[in-house]
């Protein structure tokens, strides 16, 4: 079992990455590989919607992005964690993501995804709605935890103060590890679930 974490933060200790560890922590006693991405304070150029992706395999923007798909084609999961800005994930995340998911360029069927939002006080409902949306229509399962997926605390260090948040990162890696089992032994009896050529209907013609 293989799980890619991307801390969204520009602080690589900061309170993501303290969020982040409860569930290494997890991952590391059952055995899990972890492979762990920081996007720091690293310039993550956006998506410019070229195409190019379709057409090479990977992102022609080059960068830690196609790694990061590699990564992510042979990972059995994926866990994500952002700090609130302006109500939303980290800009630089999204700019990171965008590309990702566009140039994974592999079957992201049934890999299992979570994701957690980090703030002061608020925003962390309508960040953790982002962040899951990368998951849902890849037809990714999200993983849940006992609570939503929020930590918080301002200062580098504040989040240890948040009990709650931690025990939640520790239920959803729990989550995540049963899951990945789960569905690898469902696809070893019974493979993927069936699959279609995708229909893509415009509203503006």
């Amino acid at each position: 079992m293989k799980v890619l974490i991307i801390n969204g933060s520009p602080r690589k200790e900061g309170n993501s990455a303290l969020l982040i560890k409860e569930a290494i922590r997890v991952f590391e006693e059952a055995g899990v590989e972890v492979i762990r991405y920081d996007v720091g304070t690293k310039e993550i150029r956006g998506c410019i919607a070229c195409g190019g992706c379709l057409k090479k395999g990977e992102c022609v923007l080059g960068g830690d992005v196609p790694r990061l798909a590699k990564e992510l084609a042979s990972a059995d999961g994926m866990l994500i964690a952002s700090p609130v800005y302006y109500a939303s994930p980290n800009g630089s995340l999204i700019s990171l993501l965008d590309r990702l998911f566009m140039s994974a360029n592999c079957d992201l069927r049934m890999k299992v995804g979570a994701a957690f939002a980090v703030a002061r006080r608020a925003g962390t409902v309508a960040s953790f709605d982002v962040l899951n949306k990368y998951f849902t229509i890849n037809q990714m399962p999200v993983v849940s935890g006992r609570y939503w997926n929020n930590g918080f605390g301002r200062a580098p260090g504040e989040i240890r103060e948040d009990e709650e948040g931690l025990q939640n990162a520790r239920f959803v890696a729990r989550n995540m590890v049963f899951l990945m089992r789960s569905v690898a032994l469902g696809k070893e009896k019974y493979g993927l679930p069936e699959s279609e050529t995708v229909i893509k209907t415009p509203f503006v013609r």
